[in-house]
C-alpha cells in the first residue's frame, strides 16, 4: 500500500507493508506504522487526514519506486506517473484500486520499554521506532 498525507500545497507518500484494519473505539479504523526518519511522517504529523491506496499488480513498479527514494529528493508523482487527487483534506492517486480515506484519531511514538517481548526488536538495529497511526475510516473508495 502507499500511506500518503498532504494537500496541493505540498504532499508525500511511501510504500508500506505494515499496519492492519479492525474496530476501535466504536469505529472502523486503519492503523499505519511509519519510521520516524521518513519523509510522509512530516505530512502525516501536520495533517488531520491521510490515505492508505492499494494498486493490485500493476503496483509493483510504483512501490518500488516509493518504497525506495525519498520525496525530499524526488517527485515520486512524476517518476511514477501518479496522479494526485486532492479530496476530504488530504491525497491519494488516481490509479488505486482502493482507497481508504481516513481522519486521525491517534499517535503514539513506540518505545523499546514498550516491548513486553524482545522478539520484535530485531526489526530495529538502530532503534528507530515506529509511530502508530490510528485512523478512522471516513470514507471507502473501490475502483470498479
Amino acid at each position: 500500500m502507499l500511506v500518503a498525507a498532504g494537500d496541493r500545497d505540498g504532499y508525500n507518500m511511501m510504500t508500506a507493508s505494515w499496519g492492519f484494519t479492525g474496530e476501535m473505539w466504536g469505529e472502523d479504523c486503519a492503523i499505519a506504522v511509519v519510521r520516524p526518519q521518513r519523509y510522509t511522517i512530516e505530512f502525516l504529523n501536520s495533517n488531520d487526514m491521510f490515505t492508505l491506496s492499494f494498486y493490485g499488480s500493476a503496483g509493483k513498479e510504483i512501490h518500488k519506486i516509493c518504497g525506495s527514494k525519498s520525496g525530499r529528493d524526488t517527485d515520486k508523482a512524476a517518476e511514477t506517473g501518479l496522479k494526485p487527487v486532492f479530496e476530504s483534506g488530504t491525497v491519494y492517486f488516481e490509479q488505486a484500486e482502493l482507497v481508504l480515506i481516513c481522519k486521525k484519531q491517534f499517535v503514539q511514538p513506540m518505545k523499546k520499554e514498550s516491548f513486553v517481548d524482545s522478539e520484535p526488536l530485531r526489526w530495529y538495529p538502530k532503534e528507530d521506532y515506529h509511530t502508530m497511526f490510528i485512523g478512522k475510516i471516513e470514507k471507502v473508495l473501490i475502483k470498479a
